[in-house]
């Protein structure tokens, strides 16, 4: 069989993702959306990267037959003496890779690049050009450097995108370089694992790169969801951790020992589990509660982001508001009241929504919001942009107080909360009645994307109107569901 560098890469997340990918694939789910995203934005940073090198030669893929054919027109154009190549393919000794770049430093030598959306060089991309590294060499491919060539952070759209400022380059030869013994030991364990008619176990204790979430939903996928009470729901779950929990052949989070050593938020998450009782530290909370001052302003933002900055004056990534839902208690006793805005045109939001926001969010009265970093980065970012109402958007960030933060502290666990302080586990625990199993939109990721490619990229032209119903109710849902959970907190006694 041949080891590809995206099945060693599983490998190391773990053995039996490997085992699964050869033997049984397909027991694996398909990618969602949020790790479909990060192919896109590794797809569309690329295209950028490439132009760097004017003078490359793209080779790729299309078909299966293509792909076999590969290594013999790579080999052919690295025969012709080719400045650079792009998307090339080799295999020696049933093991291959697909490098992104080739770049000729001298009559027989290279530069090993590798494009990644990310903002920085990551342990994962040394072992993934250390595989590389094994096979270009043994195929006789003289390599001297060998870098990243990732996303400059620090980057800020101003007109045209030039690509030398959006990327930077990370050298990491002597990291990869170190790597070699351990990658040659890890390959053959690989080729140990792919020849076993027996699946390694599937234990999470084996997973590498800090994979753990990742492989237990591909876990759960295959045994069915998890007793919330089971130790593999624990909230940020470390492989070494669960590894002496089953060797203490400990299953269940009540059982976990006083002494063992946990994180606070797993600490809070156990004792509920011990005690199945919900902890409230009534004081705190009412402490919290009685800093609100009426108006009440129930706020919540969605935003657009890219690798690629859409609009002048951002960052790759960086945040910025199309659409925000606000709920408002005038009273205690008042009517509840709606206000809302949503940009659906190919432009930047930032002016109408802060004119909009202006008008309804009124000069006085607490602004409640769920997790305050997020919605006073977005302020912070507007005002940069909009430096005429940088002033009102910093009173609005001084008026904030963040409706997570008796969950964050510690001050009220259920223990079906999984460990979590987020709206989407806090919500359906204490307002059943709320969901968002019903709405075609169901978390931020989802609204962000769909947002985007309707507006700026033009499609989804035919469902556009459906589209902004859509992202109306998620984002209003959103604010309601924080007035009820202020509700309850405000009834604690």
């Amino acid at each position: 069989m041949i080891l590809s560098k995206s099945e060693y890469l599983l490998f190391l997340k773990h053995p039996a993702w490997l085992w699964l990918k050869k033997h049984d694939e397909g027991k694996l789910p398909e990618p969602d959306e949020q790790l479909q995203a990060l192919f896109d934005a590794g797809h569309l940073f690329e295209v950028y990267a490439e132009k760097l090198f004017p003078e490359g030669i793209k080779l790729g893929f299309k078909t299966y037959d293509d792909y076999l054919k590969l290594p013999y027109k790579t080999q052919q154009v690295l025969d012709r003496g080719e400045t650079t190549i792009f998307q090339g393919r080799l295999e020696v000794n049933n093991i291959t890779c697909i490098f992104d770049v080739l770049d000729k430093v001298g009559t027989n030598e290279y530069d090993l690049i590798e494009i990644k959306s990310s903002s920085s060089a990551k342990v994962e991309h040394e072992y993934d050009l250390a595989f590389q590294l094994q096979v270009l060499e043994s195929s006789g491919v003289k390599i001297r450097n060998i870098k990243v060539l990732h996303v400059n952070k620090d980057f800020i759209r101003d007109g045209d995108l030039k690509p030398n400022g959006l990327t930077a380059t990370t050298d990491i030869t002597q990291k990869v370089r170190s790597l070699e013994a351990e990658t040659k030991r890890n390959i053959k364990q690989a080729f140990e694992v792919i020849e076993s008619s027996e699946m390694p176990s599937m234990s999470p204790r084996y997973t590498g790169f800090g994979a753990v979430r990742e492989w237990l939903d591909i876990y759960t996928s295959i045994h069915g969801e998890l007793s919330s009470h089971h130790i593999y729901n624990i909230t940020s779950p470390n492989a070494q951790a669960l590894g002496q929990l089953e060797d203490l052949h400990i299953e269940h989070m009540k059982d976990i020992p006083e002494e063992f050593s946990l994180k606070p938020k797993q600490r809070w998450q156990v004792n509920a589990h011990k005690t199945n009782k919900r902890h409230m530290n009534v004081a705190k909370i009412k402490e919290f509660i009685n800093l609100f001052k009426f108006p009440l302003y129930f706020l919540d933002y969605e935003t657009l982001g890219s690798v690629i900055p859409p609009f002048d004056g951002l960052k790759p990534y960086q945040q910025l508001p199309f659409q925000y839902s606000l709920h408002i208690l005038e009273t205690p006793k008042a009517k509840l009241l709606h206000k809302e805005y949503l940009h659906a045109e190919n432009s930047d939001p930032t002016l109408p929504l802060i004119k909009q926001l202006k008008k309804d969010i009124g000069t006085s009265g607490t602004v409640i919001v769920w997790n305050e970093s997020f919605e006073k980065t977005c302020n912070d970012l507007m005002g940069s942009l909009q430096s005429d109402y940088s002033e009102f958007l910093s009173s609005v960030n001084e008026r904030i107080k963040d409706l997570m933060m008796p969950f964050a502290k510690g001050w009220f666990v259920d223990k079906e909360f999984m460990g979590s302080a987020s709206l989407k586990k806090v919500l359906p625990v204490l307002v059943s009645e709320l969901s968002y199993h019903h709405l075609d939109i169901q978390e931020g990721g989802t609204a962000q994307s769909i947002w985007m490619e309707t507006f700026l990229n033009g499609g989804n032209i035919e469902q556009k109107d459906e589209i902004i119903n859509n992202l109306r109710e998620y984002c209003q849902l959103d604010t309601l569901a924080m007035v009820e959970i202020y509700k309850i907190l405000k009834e604690i006694k």
